[in-house]
């Protein structure tokens, strides 16, 4: 675990310690290695490598709102974002380096100390739902509202929708590995207890141990004890959802928009399945049913419909008789 790769040791207004967070600097350079592969596969598909670009930016831009969007109404941290402005007091100070304080210096970080319940909390800030280089972005929400811009504006500059989307698929799902590579790092999105060999126990103060501690998991003041690597199981299984799109679907396609359709229908029912072993909070219905997993269901199904659809429109076009001479 490692939430700063790098940290400069300077304050900047606003935005506040100059570092490299884990996760933020994974998500950067997914986002680098998607525009740069897609621009530079554009031109074999017919498409303007400028016009592919700006559509990238835009996408990066639209991923983060979603992202950020989705993060605050549906992982279960919208009264903290609320209170963060309005009672900072309410809301728990989860990297503190003491559980009872006396004062600001021993809670660490920024945190301040309230002498009246003598526990540490984070100062006001009424910015801090636009802050999203400090985390908190909630993958689906990136993706749907990435995917919608996209395909509109491939289809109003006359792209091609579903080719720009067969472009970008195999690159989506090689970002998502390495951002879940940053969860790692970062410590979050983590699994639950498992005895498992390659299970992983996260140190003390992280925020797997916090939440053990937390539910009762272990007893207070008691050692953090071992998880499944759920962030590490989605990065292998989103590498697997690009390897097969990228070497081997993509010259095996029949028509556009079919690597589309299976980055939709891999990530849906992959996402669902580790589901079953994430123990952190993000949203849960009747104990078990997470919002990711309620939202991959419309995705798979949207992914069958265009294998589906498409499939009819190509196989009626394979079958169209010969021009007459």
């Amino acid at each position: 675990m490692r939430p700063i790769l790098y940290d400069f040791g300077i304050d900047l207004p606003f935005f506040g310690p100059l570092n490299f967070p884990a996760y933020f600097t994974m998500l950067t350079l997914s986002f680098c290695v998607g525009m740069w592969m897609s621009a530079r596969e554009a031109p074999k598909l017919g498409l303007d490598k400028d016009r592919v670009l700006d559509l990238d930016l835009w996408l990066v831009v639209w991923a983060i709102f979603g992202a950020r969007v989705l993060h605050v109404i549906a992982d279960g941290h919208f009264s903290d974002y609320v209170n963060l402005c309005v009672d900072p007091t309410r809301v728990p100070a989860l990297d503190a380096l003491v559980t009872s304080c006396q004062t600001d210096a021993q809670c660490g970080y920024d945190y301040l100390c309230d002498l009246a319940s003598q526990k540490c909390h984070p100062p006001r800030d009424c910015l801090a739902t636009v802050k999203v280089w400090r985390g908190g972005l909630a993958y689906y929400g990136g993706f749907i509202f990435a995917s919608g811009f996209g395909l509109w504006y491939a289809r109003k500059h006359r792209m091609g929708m579903w080719k720009v989307a067969d472009l970008s698929a195999p690159w989506i799902a090689f970002g998502l590995a390495l951002t879940r590579v940053g969860c790692f790092l970062n410590g979050c999105c983590h699994g639950k207890p498992s005895d498992l060999p390659w299970a992983v126990v996260f140190p003390a103060g992280s925020a797997v141990h916090r939440a053990q501690l937390d539910t009762g998991v272990i007893p207070p003041e008691g050692d953090p004890i071992a998880v499944h690597p759920a962030q590490l199981y989605l990065a292998a299984l989103n590498f697997l959802i690009f390897f097969v799109l990228y070497f081997v679907l993509r010259k095996r396609k029949r028509f556009q928009g079919e690597l589309f359709a299976w980055l939709l229908i891999g990530k849906g029912v992959f996402r669902s399945i580790v589901e079953l072993w994430r123990d952190d909070e993000r949203g849960v219905l009747w104990g078990w049913l997470s919002t990711s997993m309620i939202l991959s269901v419309p995705l798979v199904l949207l992914g069958v419909f265009i294998l589906v659809r498409r499939g009819q429109l190509w196989t009626r076009q394979e079958n169209l008789p010969e021009p007459a001479p």
